[in-house]
């Protein structure tokens, strides 16, 4: 019997596991959040695709965060919000992405009927992989051996992947994190195997940096991780499909009184164009200098002049000025 296939040009986004469609049942799933998409989580979907080749390759996450859900009131934490999750899982290979709506009706469904209602009967999960200290159910009731027991009663494979390390210890999330807010976007990239980055609208400033003579491109952060505050040399994923090189700010610039909301500022090099209204991909290649609070406007635009030229330098462009 034919298996069921998936349109090849785009990762099918499935929001609910009830009523999935005939195309997009009876995968290879890899089971986690996924937050970043790691070189730990591709070591998953790696694991479920080899053991399955011949089946489509889905990743099951959660959406929000359970962690978002269970402590609302904590600070912006996601390296990758939904649209940037699908993108990296689909670069990866997935064929199909479950995003189940993680509420009320989530957290208390037991480790037997997730894997009976979700898995089973709603995906038609063919086999799973998963990370060793994956934990599902209510209250984090059901464990890998658990897991294992239930699949196997089911006619479900399982593949269970050992945690990436390295001389620094376990790839993780948490890792990535911490590596960004420390400001070394650098560590990020390597433990993602991309560059982090900030996707957003471009939105109306004060148009102060157009009178500086170094316009920028703003962006409020939103539900993204706050990196540490400061200057970047950047590399820019235009709309278009295009990237450019530039220097970008992420601060609430104390110089001119303090933002409310920490925001992203990007002068992009040798480029010329309209681009408010539209999305923008900013990805963090290096920290060059950390937030700082400037005697006067002469002061600041001396100091984004250094900035562009030490940007220009790391990217490898020439020095010039705006």
């Amino acid at each position: 019997m034919a298996q069921p296939s998936v349109p090849e040009a785009d990762c099918l986004l499935l929001a609910d596991w009830r009523g999935v469609p005939a195309v997009a049942r009876g995968a290879a799933v890899a089971l986690g959040n996924f937050d970043g998409v790691h070189r730990g989580h591709r070591a998953v979907l790696g694991a479920a695709h080899a053991a399955r080749p011949d089946l489509p390759l889905a990743a099951l996450t959660f959406e929000p965060h359970p962690r978002e859900y269970f402590r609302p009131d904590d600070p912006p934490f996601r390296l990758t919000p939904l649209p940037a999750k699908r993108r990296a899982l689909e670069a990866a290979g997935c064929r199909i992405v479950y995003a189940l709506p993680f509420g009320p009706e989530l957290a208390a469904m037991s480790a037997e009927d997730f894997v009976e209602q979700v898995l089973h009967r709603g995906i038609g999960a063919r086999h799973l992989a998963c990370g060793a200290d994956f934990a599902f159910g209510h209250r984090r009731g059901g464990d890998i051996a658990f897991l294992a027991q239930a699949a196997e009663a089911r006619g479900i494979g399982l593949s269970v992947v050992p945690p990436v390390a390295d001389a620094e210890g376990t790839l993780s999330s948490t890792r990535i994190r911490r590596a960004l807010q420390d400001g070394y976007p650098e560590r990020a990239t390597r433990d993602l195997g991309r560059a982090w980055e900030i996707a957003g609208e471009v939105v109306h400033g004060d148009k102060l940096g157009r009178v500086l003579g170094w316009p920028t491109a703003n962006l409020w952060l939103g539900r993204h991780l706050e990196p540490a505050r400061g200057v970047y040399a950047v590399t820019v994923a235009l709309p278009e499909g295009r990237e450019v090189k530039g220097v970008a700010n992420i601060g609430r610039r104390p110089t001119l009184g303090g933002d409310p909301q920490t925001r992203l500022e990007v002068h992009l090099f040798d480029f010329s164009g309209d681009l408010y209204g539209q999305e923008i991909r900013v990805r963090l290649v290096n920290f060059l200098r950390a937030d700082a609070t400037f005697a006067g406007l002469e002061e600041l635009k001396a100091a984004i002049a250094q900035d562009a030229e030490d940007a220009r330098r790391v990217l490898g462009l020439e020095a010039r000025g705006p």
